[in-house]
This record gives C-alpha cells, sequence and structure tokens, in this order.
C-alpha cells in the first residue's frame, strides 16, 4: 500500500479520534462532582446486594465498612439492609457471614448449594435470589472485594436516584501500587469511566460496573426477563443498561464520596483472565453503541500503527504535528479526570497507556465479538 493511501488512512483516523472528542468525551469535563446535600427527607429505605464465591476474607475485611454507612432513619437506626448470597462457597464464607450477623440486625444472608438447580447462569442466579429477598424498591450493588470511598457512599449513591433515574453508575476504582500494571489498570477504568458516562451523558447509556451501580427492582426484574440476560453468567451490570438504560433514567454519580475501591489483578496473567471475562458482554451491546465503540477502537489503533509506519517518511514533522493534534486534547481530558476521580501518579504513564491501549485491544478483540465466558468466578 502506497504512502499516500496510508497518509489517508491516518488524517482518516486522526479526524474519527477528534470526532469523539468533540461530541462525547469534552462532557467529562460537566461531571458534577459536587458535595452538596440533596434533601432526601424522609430517607427512603435501600437494600445492598453483595453476591459472594469464595470470599471469605474479603467478606472479613470489606462487608463492615458496607454495614457502618451513615445512611440512618430518624431514630439513628440503619435505614438499610446488606443482604450477602453465599454462592455455593468452599472456603470459610458462611462462618464469616454468621459471626457478622451477630454483630450487624441489618445484614442478612442466603446459602446456595452448588447442587441446586439454576434458573440464571452463574453470577445472575445468585443476584437473582437477593432481588427477590430484598425488601426494598431501591437495591445497590457492590463486588466482595470492594470497600466505599467513605461513610458517605450509601447517601451519595441514592441521591443520584433523584428526581427519575432508575439506574445509578458510580465510579469503582482500584487502590494504587506502584508500577505499570496498576497504572494501565487505574488507566484503563478511568477510560472506560469517561466513555460509559460521556455516552450516558449524551443519551447513549451502554455500560455500568457492578462494583459501584444502583438500581430499582422493577428495572432489574424488567432485565431479567429480556432473552439476552442469561446469554452470560456475569455482565449483569452491562446488561442491565443495554436492556432499560435510556436517555432520561440513568444517572452518572462521580462524586468522591460515592467512589467504590478494590485491589487491583497482582500479575498480567490475572489481569487478562480477569478482562476477558469483562469484555464478553460486549456482543451483546446495541448494534449502534457496537458500531461506535468499534470504530473508537480501530481508529485508535490504525492511527498509532501508521504513525510508527510513517515516522520514516519525508514527511515525518506533518505526522508528528497531526499526532500531536490528536493527543493533546486527549492527554488534557485524562489528566483532568484522573484529578477529578482522585487517580494519582498517571500522568507519566497517559503515553504508554495510550499506545499499549492499542494492543489491548488486539488481545482481548475475540472476546468481545466470539467468546462466552462460562463461569463468574
Amino acid at each position: 500500500m502506497s504512502s499516500p493511501i496510508l497518509l489517508g488512512i491516518f488524517i482518516f483516523s486522526i479526524i474519527v479520534q477528534l470526532s469523539y472528542v468533540v461530541y462525547f468525551f469534552f462532557r467529562v469535563f460537566f461531571i458534577s462532582v459536587s458535595k452538596q446535600k440533596i434533601s432526601t427527607s424522609p430517607k427512603r429505605k435501600v437494600s445492598v446486594i453483595i453476591c459472594a464465591k469464595n470470599e471469605a476474607e474479603n467478606l472479613r475485611n470489606y462487608l463492615p465498612a458496607i454495614l457502618s454507612q451513615d445512611y440512618l432513619d430518624d431514630f439513628g437506626n440503619p435505614n438499610f439492609e446488606v443482604i450477602v448470597i453465599n454462592d455455593g462457597s468452599e472456603d470459610h464464607t458462611e462462618n464469616i457471614l454468621r459471626t457478622i450477623e451477630r454483630k450487624f440486625s441489618h445484614l442478612r444472608h442466603i446459602s446456595i448449594s452448588s447442587l441446586t438447580p439454576r434458573q440464571f447462569m452463574g453470577k445472575k442466579f445468585a443476584l437473582s435470589k437477593g432481588v427477590k429477598e430484598a425488601k426494598n424498591e431501591w437495591l445497590l450493588g457492590i463486588d466482595a472485594d470492594c470497600h466505599p470511598n467513605s461513610t458517605q457512599w450509601l447517601d451519595r449513591m441514592v441521591q443520584s436516584f433523584y428526581p427519575d433515574n432508575q439506574i445509578v453508575c458510580g465510579y469503582g476504582a482500584y487502590e494504587y501500587q506502584p508500577g505499570f500494571l496498576n497504572a494501565f489498570t487505574r488507566w484503563e477504568t478511568l477510560h472506560t469511566f469517561i466513555q460509559y458516562a460521556s455516552y450516558a451523558m449524551a443519551g447513549k447509556p451502554y455500560m455500568g460496573v457492578g462494583r459501584n451501580i444502583a438500581f430499582t427492582k422493577r428495572t432489574f426484574n424488567q432485565a431479567q426477563n429480556n432473552p439476552i440476560w442469561n446469554k452470560l453468567p456475569s455482565g449483569d451490570d452491562d446488561l442491565l443498561v443495554r436492556i432499560v438504560g435510556n436517555k432520561n433514567n440513568v444517572a452518572i454519580n462521580a462524586t468522591e464520596e460515592a467512589f467504590t475501591y478494590s485491589k487491583s489483578q497482582p500479575n498480567w496473567l490475572s489481569w487478562l483472565k480477569q478482562k476477558q471475562r469483562h469484555l464478553s458482554t460486549g456482543k451483546y451491546y446495541h448494534p449502534t453503541i457496537k458500531f461506535l465503540l468499534g470504530l473508537y477502537a480501530v481508529s485508535h489503533a490504525a492511527m498509532w500503527l501508521l504513525f510508527f509506519l510513517l515516522l520514516n517518511e519525508s514527511n515525518a514533522l506533518l505526522i508528528i504535528a497531526l499526532l500531536l493534534l490528536r493527543c493533546i486534547p486527549y492527554w488534557s481530558i485524562w489528566h483532568s479526570a484522573a484529578k477529578k476521580m482522585k487517580e494519582p501518579n498517571l500522568g507519566l504513564w497517559l503515553p504508554f497507556c495510550d499506545i499499549g491501549w492499542a494492543l489491548y485491544n488486539f488481545i482481548l478483540s475475540p472476546f468481545i465479538f466470539f467468546k462466552n465466558q462460562l463461569q463468574w468466578k
């Protein structure tokens, strides 16, 4: 393929990338991080649902922080319940839950045997049990290996239900550790948040993260009655937004007090297995969303590949100038979003993460478009 054609594709990729900045990603600057309290008196009762499979130590470490949320009724009692579904665990999960229940009366747990016949695959069966047992219409989901950033997590997430929202997508962050794997994990999490938050703000919601999501019981029941709900053992967060979300009923919560945190994977192999599970829902997105996300990823990969191929040409200065035209607004947005979402020490890693994402898509694209994961744990 001749250089003029390669140059044309490179320029087209730059134009596509800049179009996404203009139409979608600049919206991130307008995500509210206000701490102003919205009146929710009297506070509505809510239910927190946690699905756990062999999570004894995580429950021991993190469940008390969820149970100790400052979300109280007028008499100073917890105005929420926490339901943990022990899905056939083979560790000490059952004993840990019984011990914690003796201290916190608003904790309940449901144990499911591994031999129990299942209407839904994987995590979705456990989640359906928790939703069915929940006493309240407003529900919050958080993973067993996560902890809230503050005692106000529950209160801040519930505030985003007003006035008519039925799904609230929060930020599920990873704890900081030195090294590129942790930096890339946190950047990719931030990048994903920028994508689904800006799409939702543009009236095209398509996903959330189960580490920090809120929804109504009616919304959940509507989603699980859809034929695509049971295509995967996980992906309940994405499919919930995919099936029920629209431009009027999905809210984005970027308040620091409403963040949740979990530990990132310790090595690249475990990270890769985690991402395979996360990305396998992509094939079930709405066709328009798949096209937009696909075009963004392909133009991103083409831009970086052609940049390195064209650097040896006589117009190398033009190639560098065009790349900077694209990179300056992107890196500025990422840097601003990192500050807003309290992601430390990402600035110097941004160019490497940007390039690495092209390789990331190449390696993991089969799991987006072709493969189903058969287990959720």
